[in-house]
């Protein structure tokens, strides 16, 4: 997977303090893949998926996760295009990142998200199969996306 760690926060090194835990976003305009992780052994699970109107998240429902999981910090997936310009769901991610940053005061980190919900639907057909099972990739399959990002950042921050 592509993965590039930027860091957008005014806290010191979260890093320092352990143990962490994490909550991930792979936003859309309609939903959004969440999934937590934490840093004792770099692992994360997918989270239900958080469903938003007209680009605008279930506030309540991120709040309740923030609540349940009190996490140190927050990871988003930043779509870039292949060639690694931005585009319209670049700056939309970037509003929701601010939003996160305002409403839950928590430092927040960004990850390269391009080619993850491939990814996590070539890996998601592949168990279906195996499991006899059929593949309907509607079904969190951005939660499972969220999962991928996290345990990349993870993987390269732990």
């Amino acid at each position: 997977m592509l993965a590039t760690v930027e860091t957008s926060s005014n806290r010191p090194d979260i890093l320092t303090s352990s143990p962490l835990t994490l909550l991930c976003f792979d936003f859309g305009t309609k939903k959004i893949g969440a999934a937590v992780g934490q840093t004792v052994t770099s692992t994360a699970s997918a989270l239900p998926i958080i469903r938003a109107e007209n680009g605008e998240p279930d506030w309540q429902s991120l709040g309740e996760l923030v609540s349940q999981w009190k996490p140190g910090a927050l990871l988003v997936g930043m779509p870039y295009n292949m060639d690694g310009s931005e585009n319209e769901m670049t700056s939309k991610t970037q509003s929701f990142i601010k939003k996160l940053i305002k409403r839950f005061d928590l430092p927040c980190h960004t990850i390269d998200e391009r080619l993850s919900t491939r990814e996590a639907k070539e890996i998601s057909r592949e168990n279906a199969e195996a499991s006899g099972k059929k593949f309907n990739d509607r079904n969190e399959v951005d939660s499972f996306a969220a999962q991928l990002l996290l345990e990349s950042w993870l993987e390269q921050n732990t």
